[in-house]
């Protein structure tokens, strides 16, 4: 049985190692950092040890050398000094009104104005930062560390309310802007953040900042790579697979399906997701441990304010410029991937297009069936159980049970999509039929007003064809005019050739034909 006592929600690196707690060692990574620059920003999804990071630098500039005892750092530093450090962390608050930032701001600026003696307390929070960066260094006689975890807290939090976010985005463009304008007093900055307002916005005055978060040696940086799960957790695989009653193969297998899978630079190693990881070693079991954590529900918005196609999510294609681009004009890929809900799948060097796709079964699942109330007429607490009844009628050979169910997905059709139904429907079906997906095999592609489906069991073979605006009987003569049953013909399971047809009318299924 493994004594490891592993991290979740540990991110403080001092009490990790002083109080035991398993780590893989990243100190090398942070070696590197600073003593080849001095300024640096980080882009993260959620619960990937970016403040675990911070921690870790924080104790490295307090010259805390005992912490780093057995790690790399021990072996590669041999000058420890101790700087003045301001560190500041914007995640553990609601920020809903304009002065939620500079309460925060002020509780942080009132800590570091008693403790370097900064008697400019009754000015902007800009200037007081600027003052207090000063008298850092003249009491201390050592350049400043500026560490600040999850910058972009507030500006998420207030996707959605233009003006709000207008008023965070001033307060926090004049504050990260005092980093270039004591350039002389500071030592190292590290910013993170899960998103990238700052490009373009937050930090158009501060262009120093050596964005990390798509350059190849810092890829592993956060995170857990292969070669670090068998370098540290091998036991642990193989404890893992007995309790799971598991070949030590097909655990390795399910643990990269699930959880591996994110790229953060083209044509480098996958990075597994640490959370996920250490919860499953932790309790031995397979489980959504990331996802389950909170989905935010600004990126739902973000899709359907956009109308945006869901099937595209799957195979999206964009460029650097896009994936390093901020929230603005409505588009939500950015957001979606800095969040890593999707992730680099392939890469066009000669026309430099990134292939985007989600990271792996964990993040896929969980969206997909986060997005279904969203889309259907189907709350949060009945989406598996429909789910699971829709699988089961599916496998029994029911379509028309399963068609009704349909229709009840797409009962209560807002009025507002009257404009978008071709669109709601095509994205009803996809998020339905990518659910079934992962319990049966199913084969569709999507092109301007219809989706042919191929659906597959251990039983059955199902072959549909949608139509908008015209019959069922239409439909089902397009799947017998161009045989699109003919690849099934010496198949032995039964086949059953089905067409639908979409009523805007109705702002539903309005009838449907079923031929055996």
């Amino acid at each position: 049985m493994s004594n490891k006592i592993y991290p979740i929600g540990v991110q403080n690196f001092e009490s990790l190692r002083q109080d035991g707690y398993f780590y893989i060692d990243k100190t090398e990574f942070i070696y590197r950092l600073v003593k080849s620059g001095r300024y640096y920003f980080l882009s993260r999804p959620r619960r990937f040890g970016k403040s675990l990071l911070i921690s870790t630098l924080e104790a490295y500039f307090q010259g805390k050398k005992e912490l780093f005892e057995g790690l790399a750092m021990e072996r590669l530093e041999k000058d420890w000094s101790h700087y003045p450090i301001l560190h500041l962390d914007l995640n553990a608050r609601q920020y809903d009104r304009p002065e939620s930032l500079l309460e925060e701001l002020n509780k942080h600026l009132e800590i570091w104005e008693q403790t370097y003696g900064s008697p400019y307390g009754d000015r902007k929070p800009e200037e007081r930062f600027y003052q207090v960066i000063r008298c850092a260094y003249k009491k201390t006689g050592q350049r400043v560390v500026v560490l600040v975890d999850e910058y972009d807290k507030p500006l998420l939090q207030a996707i959605g309310n233009a003006e709000l976010q207008e008023a965070y985005r001033n307060i926090l463009k004049a504050f990260y802007g005092v980093l270039k304008s004591t350039d002389g007093h500071i030592q190292f900055a590290m910013l993170t953040g899960v998103t990238k307002f700052g490009k373009i916005s937050v930090f158009s005055d501060l262009n120093n900042l050596d964005d990390i978060s798509m350059r190849e040696p810092y890829v592993n940086l956060c995170g857990i790579s292969e070669q670090e799960i068998h370098d540290n957790l091998e036991e642990e695989i193989h404890e893992l697979a007995e309790l799971q009653n598991m070949t030590y193969e097909d655990v390795c297998v399910k643990l990269k399906v699930y959880y591996d899978g994110y790229h953060f630079v083209e044509n480098t190693i996958g990075v597994y997701n640490p959370f996920s990881l250490l919860n499953t070693f932790k309790y031995n079991k397979f489980g959504n441990y990331w996802f389950e954590t909170g989905t935010p529900s600004y990126l739902v918005m973000l899709l359907k304010q956009s109308h945006y196609d869901l099937e595209r999510m799957a195979n999206e294609v964009t460029s650097s410029d896009i994936l390093n681009s901020i929230y603005e004009d409505l588009n939500p890929i950015p957001l979606i991937y800095q969040s890593g809900y999707l992730t680099i799948k392939g890469y066009d060097e000669e026309f430099g297009v990134y292939r985007l796709g989600f990271p792996n079964r964990e993040v896929e699942e969980g969206f997909i069936k986060y997005l279904m109330p969203f889309y259907t007429s189907v709350d949060k607490v009945e989406s598996t159980f429909e789910i699971q009844k829709f699988v089961n009628e599916i496998r029994k050979g029911q379509p028309d049970a399963f068609l009704r169910r349909l229709q009840s997905f797409l009962a209560d059709t807002p009025y507002e999509l009257a404009r978008q139904l071709e669109l709601h429907y095509q994205n009803v079906l996809f998020i339905v039929f990518k659910l079934v997906g992962f319990y049966a095999q199913v084969e569709y592609h999507t092109s301007v007003g219809r989706i042919d489906l191929v659906l597959k069991t251990q039983d059955y073979i199902y072959i549909m064809e949608f139509k908008l605006e015209g019959t069922a009987q239409d439909a089902l003569k397009q799947i017998n005019e161009k045989q699109y049953a003919l690849p099934f013909a010496t198949d032995p399971r039964k086949r059953f050739k089905i067409g639908v047809n979409f009523s805007n009318r109705l702002r539903n299924i309005e009838e449907w034909i079923i031929e055996e």
